[in-house]
């Protein structure tokens, strides 16, 4: 009964901090800006090059958060409705900055990829997930970015490629290679922590 008090409370609390920032209120803005930092930061990251554009893309995210928050009707998850945003302005980004990132064409075969099978290390299996996601920055923002829509917020390949301005074919084989790469890069890092 307490712990469904407590999820009550932080509701109601969430619920006057929205509506402050509703009114404009800076201290408001503030309070929300705290309470979501670093799991927007977190978001950012599998979207950016580095932590320095991971900032830039939670900042303008915050702003247009801000700027859209009345469009929030108080339904389902606050955080989720953010988390959107977030990924969407990750994403328009990358679709503006796309001329500068690697794209593998359709004409790739997926098969090519599975070919090249990485001595049976598996990167589903158990590993520290702060060394899965340094394995994910270390993708290139095209890989990284097919790879964090797909594999973490579940878009399909038909959405991602609505979504990156690319082909359905294309974002499939940006999948594969990401998959492939990150074999090699958690592999090689394996090896060299466990030899």
């Amino acid at each position: 009964m307490l712990n469904s008090e407590s999820e009550d409370i932080k509701k109601i609390k969430l619920k006057s901090i929205i509506e402050g920032c509703l009114q404009k209120d800076n201290k408001s803005q503030y309070e929300l800006y705290k309470l979501f930092y670093s799991n927007m930061t977190i978001v950012c990251l599998r979207y950016a090059k580095d932590r320095e554009e991971a900032n830039d893309f939670v900042q303008e995210g915050f702003i247009k958060l801000f700027n859209n928050l009345a469009r929030y009707e108080f339904k389902g998850s606050f955080e989720g409705w953010m988390r959107r945003i977030f990924v969407n302005n990750a994403i328009d980004n990358i679709r503006r900055k796309k001329k500068n990132h690697l794209l593998i064409g359709e004409d790739e075969k997926l098969d090519a990829f599975a070919e090249k099978n990485m001595d049976g290390f598996d990167v589903e299996g158990e590993l520290d997930p702060k060394l899965v996601m340094e394995a994910i920055q270390k993708l290139t923002p095209a890989y990284k970015a097919v790879f964090s829509l797909y594999v973490i917020e579940d878009y399909s390949h038909k959405e991602i490629a609505e979504m990156l301005g690319i082909s359905v074919g294309t974002s499939k084989s940006n999948l594969a290679k990401a998959k492939q790469n990150l074999r090699k890069i958690l592999k090689d890092a394996y090896n060299e922590t466990y030899g």
